[in-house]
């Protein structure tokens, strides 16, 4: 079968561990509960090598193979924690927390992993060491740079470093991945203009922000169209609007401007920037403001590296044959990146099915992909280690 026959066996029981995880989630490195759950699955399976608090709250297990003549060990990483989102799904197992939810599917993804660890504890037919990296704060905390920090790589003699995301409106436990830049590099910029403010119906006697402000929200869009080659790929959006007036008849005085820059490239993440800060200074000072810009770098590219992309696809297709081998990149960024900085490896897609997208209240992950995120996570073991 494609599916391993223990993932078969074992999906009830690994459903009931994820809607555990739905019903009590947790926000960025506040994963207390959750890696506290997952050390006593992972102990309950016989792992004994577990240590926790790495990257603040992350979880690392080792299971050894069958034999260890290789001395090669395969990192595999689920991400734990949820996002402030009120959920709107009306399951009988939504969550208990007001105004948190596991709204990207990071519940699925841990138990995919665990589900995975039950399965290579039992069989250890692999020769090596496979790794288990339970990371914190993927939503915007950089869990995964805090992790790398900690010597994840190192202090655990990683060779390679796997993970997976589920991808809502792709056939339920079918796979995608491309090589080289997959998910883009995600920053941030605040931008304050400030004029004079003044009275709405004398506009002559104040300096307009909102003018100003306005001005520039179309002006950074030319980034897109007129600075970055047409085949690059750069995403500007201008996501906040706010004036320090809430009145119909006064002109502010100052206006906060919110967004995000997203590239596939370094060069092109480095032009964005720049272009960013000269429109909007350029743009400012026509119209008689002044700009503060705070730019901020966040996730890098996560970028798959070609060798373990296609170990990573084939694996896949022994799973579900008929992987995307050159699914489109995704303009959303994932901090599994900066693993992928420190160690060769891959990142690659896992069918939802149907169903609202990710980070939307009413979203849900499919149970029904389970068994071939735990298959395709198993396989990478046992075909990157094989036992001769």
């Amino acid at each position: 079968m494609p599916i391993k026959n223990r993932f078969a066996e074992t999906h009830a029981e690994i459903t009931e561990w994820r809607r555990h995880l739905h019903q009590h989630p947790e926000l960025m490195f506040e994963v207390h509960e959750t890696a506290r759950f997952v050390e006593e699955k992972l102990r309950s399976f016989g792992i004994t090598d577990i240590t926790t608090g790495i990257g603040r709250t992350g979880v690392v297990a080792v299971i050894e193979g069958r034999q260890n003549t290789q001395g090669r060990t395969i990192g595999l990483r689920a991400d734990m924690d949820a996002l402030p989102i009120e959920e709107a799904t009306g399951l009988e197992y939504a969550s208990t927390v007001p105004g948190v939810m596991h709204a990207c599917g990071h519940d699925g993804h841990t138990a995919i992993l665990l589900g995975a660890a039950q399965y290579l504890a039992e069989t250890r037919n692999f020769d090596g060491r496979a790794v288990l990296i339970f990371q914190p704060a993927e939503e915007g905390g950089g869990g995964g740079r805090e992790m790398c920090a900690d010597g994840l790589m190192d202090r655990w003699s990683i060779d390679e470093v796997y993970g997976l995301h589920n991808m809502p409106d792709y056939p339920v436990g079918e796979f995608a991945i491309r090589e080289g830049a997959l998910l883009a590099a995600t920053d941030e910029y605040d931008i304050t203009v400030t004029g004079q403010g003044g009275h709405a119906a004398a506009p002559h006697e104040a300096i307009d922000p909102n003018l100003a402000a306005a001005h520039i929200v179309v002006a950074l869009q030319s980034i897109a169209s007129r600075n970055v080659d047409p085949l690059g790929q750069v995403v500007v959006s201008t996501c906040t609007m706010r004036s320090d007036s809430s009145a119909h008849n006064v002109i502010p005085h100052t206006v906060l401007l919110r967004g995000t820059v997203r590239s596939l490239d370094p060069a092109v993440r480095d032009l964005a920037q720049r272009r960013l800060h000269e429109l909007v200074d350029l743009t400012a000072r026509a119209h008689g403001c002044a700009a503060q810009i705070e730019y901020h770098r966040g996730y890098p590219v996560t970028f798959n590296h070609a060798e373990h992309t296609h170990f990573a696809a084939d694996a896949a297709d022994r799973v579900t044959p008929g992987t995307d081998r050159a699914t489109p990149p995704i303009m959303a960024g994932e901090d599994f990146s900066y693993m992928l900085e420190e160690r060769p490896g891959a990142y690659i897609m896992l069918g939802n099915g149907p169903g609202p997208t990710v980070h939307h209240p009413a979203y849900n992950f499919n149970d029904d992909a389970i068994p071939a995120g735990c298959s395709w996570f198993a396989e990478m073991v046992e075909s990157r280690l094989p036992v001769n």
